[in-house]
């Protein structure tokens, strides 16, 4: 027993350092293993059951929303893991290689903070897109407006925002260089239709006209589901010397704008049609004197 501890005491002495540098690594492996396998399982059993809800479409779009945030925050926090354990199991080995930690950390503070004003739009870029993604200021199959490119979000990343517009064309908008986000697709949306009638027209019974034509409109099983509320003709909303703009809003779900204005537009414009109603004319008159006599 004495031969025993006498040599465990002689092999501890040589190879005391390595064996705790090799517990470091395999606990710092361990570690990171458990907490990333249990950020997948719950980013998993979230996409899991956002794609297994049988939703209408504006469900679908707010499934794809959660899924894209999930995998998006699984990912900040895989990484905020594997940096951090990696940060820790380092530091831990060099103490035990007996180098000066706090000297090397004060270095690399000097050496990071060259390197985050060299990248400063970077780090820019990945905090905004950080709070983009917290704060679910817009998602995948919103239509956004972000400044220079607008139309419908395809990815929403870390540092980059792709988007499509209305022609096809995918915007890549850098995060950082996002100032201000107008987002069509949450909650609600309103459909408001300026309809431009003849100064001469009976505006009583155009609006009428109108507002009975939307609300058949909503009575519709295509449509019914797609309005929130009663259409509402908010009145004149123009008043010129050649034509009477009426204001027509409808409340809709937070996808369904533009297909119940266009439906709305070639309705509404049936129905004048068929009352004999005129629309204004933008064509301005041209009145032209010849020799004491008026021309056009």
């Amino acid at each position: 027993m004495n031969n025993f501890l006498t040599a465990w005491g002689a092999f501890w002495a040589v190879w005391q350092t390595p064996i705790r540098i090799a517990l470091i690594i395999l606990v710092a492996l361990v570690a990171r293993g458990l907490l990333l396998l249990s950020v997948k399982r719950v980013i998993r059993t979230i996409v899991a059951g956002a794609n297994g809800t049988s939703l209408p479409t504006a469900g679908l779009v707010a499934n794809a929303r959660v899924v894209q945030r999930s995998q998006t925050l699984g990912s900040v926090l895989s990484n905020f893991i594997t940096w951090g354990i990696a940060l820790v199991a380092i530091s831990s080995i060099l103490s035990e290689l007996g180098v000066a930690v706090g000297a090397l950390v004060a270095g690399a503070g000097i050496i990071g903070a060259a390197l985050g004003f060299g990248a400063q739009s970077l780090v820019r870029d990945l905090i905004t897109g950080i709070f983009i993604v917290f704060e679910d200021q817009y998602g995948v199959g919103d239509t956004v407006d972000l400044g220079e490119a607008s139309g419908v979000v395809e990815s929403v990343g870390l540092r980059v925002t792709k988007v499509r517009d209305a022609a096809g064309c995918i915007w890549y908008v850098r995060n950082g260089e996002i100032v201000r986000v107008g987002n069509q697709s949450q909650g609600w949306s309103r459909v408001v239709l300026d309809i431009p009638l003849a100064y001469e027209s009976a505006i009583d019974d155009a609006r009428s006209l109108i507002l009975s034509t939307a609300k058949k409109l909503m009575s519709e099983p295509d449509f019914s589901s797609r309005q929130l509320a009663e259409p509402e003709v908010w009145g004149i909303e123009l008043l010129t010397g050649d034509q009477v703009v009426v204001r027509l809003v409808q409340k809709v779900g937070p996808s369904d704008s533009d297909t119940v204005a266009r439906e709305l537009r070639s309705r509404i414009k049936a129905a004048l049609d068929s009352a004999g109603v005129k629309l204004a004319s933008s064509k301005t008159p041209i009145h032209l004197e010849v020799s004491g006599r008026t021309i056009g």
